[in-house]
Formats: structure tokens, sequence, C-alpha cells
């Protein structure tokens, strides 16, 4: 029986960094090739089709960039792959693995991890997640799953999964969720079933943008004022809490939200925005009563992928913002 086809992207990131040049730090170098020589067990677990897409640290990658990683995956599974993974850097990965999976119509796992050491730091961390990374994308049970992360022998969904530290190796994290499954002794484990999808169409436009502002203490209104004229397709808004923010913003986001959609997420990192608990102004109460749309469990990061995505696509933005998040 011939061994399964499994497509590696390499996009760059700490997983490919290593000193050059008598530079001081390490900068992308490691192409997607030398990854897989430095994992010959690969071989055995099946037939692979490797490409340096990118080499950059991830705070550099686009959306134009990531769309491009997106059709790339697609053309990959129609050729046959049972399986597809992408290394990038972990800076913005969450951001990108979330972004896809708002896409990613396959069956097939689309499976993306990275590296906290450099490729030439002593007990790099790069090999041994690619090669779990392999296992999952392989293994039966992640058919159905959408986009994962799999970071520190721990299988993440994209939606969940957040970078929780800046340099430990388990850097990563589903707050609030705990990771959907874990590698042990070479096998994959999940905790539950796969759940239903609905991905969302690829975006025809990707000229636009969403703005994302932090609501802090004493925070003014001039950067939020000049929103309106600066043509943003929406906005986003990290609130204190289960999603507040002061009187004078609350005054400022009733024109914000009559002009273009507004979401208020929460800055804390875990739990639900309030919906009906809190009714003085610059609560959610009130905020629902100005326009704004609350995220529910959604982080900020990633309620401003969602609206790029359906901001991209035309139609009811708003309306479709709303029954999203209304639905997790």
């Amino acid at each position: 029986m011939p061994l399964p086809l499994l497509a590696i992207a390499a996009l760059g990131g700490t997983l490919s960094m290593t000193a050059r040049d008598g530079a001081p730090g390490i900068q992308p170098s490691v192409d997607a090739q030398a990854m897989l020589a430095a994992l010959p067990q690969l071989g055995a677990m099946a037939r692979v089709q490797a490409q340096t897409l990118r080499l950059v640290p991830s705070a550099s990658l686009t959306f134009v960039q990531l769309l491009e990683v997106f059709d790339w995956a697609n053309a990959q599974i129609a050729a046959g792959a049972a399986g597809v993974i992408v290394t990038q850097g972990t800076d913005t990965l969450e951001e990108s693995a979330f972004l896809l999976d708002l896409l990613w119509p396959h069956p097939q796992p689309l499976v993306f991890t990275a590296a906290m050491r450099g490729a030439a730091q002593v007990s790099a961390d790069g090999p041994a997640n690619l090669l779990a990374a392999a296992t999952v994308a392989l293994a039966p049970g992640s058919a159905g799953r959408g986009v994962l992360v799999v970071m520190n022998d721990s299988v993440h969904a994209a939606r969940h999964v957040r970078k929780t530290h800046t340099l430990a190796l388990d850097a990563f994290t589903s707050p609030g969720h705990g990771p959907l499954g874990s590698l042990v002794e070479g096998q994959v484990r999940y905790r539950h079933g796969a759940t239903p999808r609905q991905p969302l169409p690829r975006p025809t436009r990707s000229d636009h943008q969403v703005a994302l502002l932090e609501a802090t203490l004493a925070a003014d209104t001039l950067l939020l004022e000049q929103l309106p004229a600066l043509g943003y397709a929406g906005l986003v808004v990290a609130g204190s809490g289960a999603g507040h923010v002061s009187a004078e913003w609350a005054e400022v986001l009733t024109g914000i939200a009559a002009a273009m959609p507004v979401i208020i997420a929460s800055r804390t990192g875990q739990g639900s925005t309030a919906r009906q608990t809190y009714g003085y102004v610059g609560s959610e109460i009130d905020l629902q009563r100005r326009g704004a749309l609350m995220a529910g469990e959604l982080c900020p990061r990633k309620c401003r992928l969602l609206m790029w995505v359906l901001a991209g696509s035309g139609g009811d933005v708003r309306g479709r913002l709303g029954d999203w998040l209304a639905a997790i």
C-alpha cells in the first residue's frame, strides 16, 4: 500500500532561524528541504512534498501572502495530499491559523507548527514539533477538525489557541478550553470528536483594513474620533473586563457604529464578554444599544480577522458578523 502524500509549506520563523554572517541574533535561513533533511523519520511516514513559500519573521506576513498559502494548500489537497502542514513564526501563528481556519473547506487537516528555539540552538524544538505535526496531519482522527496548531506535543484548535508566553516552550495554550488532544508515544489522542464546521468564502478583495484599538484607563478619544474618515472597513475594540469602555468612548462609538461594523471584545485573555449584565454608560448593554456587537469568547485579534474576511466578501457584513458571533 503506497504511503500517503503529505504537503509541507515553510514560511520562516524561529524554526528556520540561525545566526549568519556575523550579524547579531538569529534570522530566517533554513528552508523546507533543510528541515526535512533533519527528519529522516518522515520518509517512513509519508511521501513528502515540501516547498519554501517564504523565509520571513511572522510579524511581517501579510493577508495577501496568507491567502497565497491558502491557495497553495488547496492545490495540495487537489493533488491528493492527505494533510497539509504550514511552518511559520510563533509571533502571529494564532492569527494565521485562525484566518485560514475561517476559510478551510476540506476534511483533510491543515496543521500549523513552529518553534520557540532557533534551529541551531541546543535542544531546538522545531524538528520535534514538525514530526508531531506530521503525525497529527496523517492521523484519521484529525479529519474534519479544520486548522490545527501543534506545539510541544499538544494539539490546539485554531479558534482557541493563543501564544501566552514570550519565550517558554509551552507558550501556546487554549485558555478556557485546553488542547483538543495530545501526542503520546507517537500517537494522537483526542479528547472528543470533531464538531461541524461552516467555512466562509475566500475574500474577493484584500485591500481593506479593520482597525483594532484597546480601551485603557483614562484613554483619550483622539484616535477614535479620526476613524470614520480613514477608510477602515470596521473597528474592533479590546474592551476592559467583560467588554466595557469609558463613557467618553461610548459616546464616540455611537457615530462609528452607525458608519461601520464595531465589535467589542475583552482584553482580559480569557472568558466571554457579557451581553446583559451591566447597564451603565460604556457597559455591554449600553454599547449594544449604540449598535456595537459583542464578541463572546473570541479574542480581539481574531475578531479583527473575522471582520476582515467578511468585509472582503461583500454583502451584509454587520448581519453576518452578528450571526457568527451569536453562534460561538
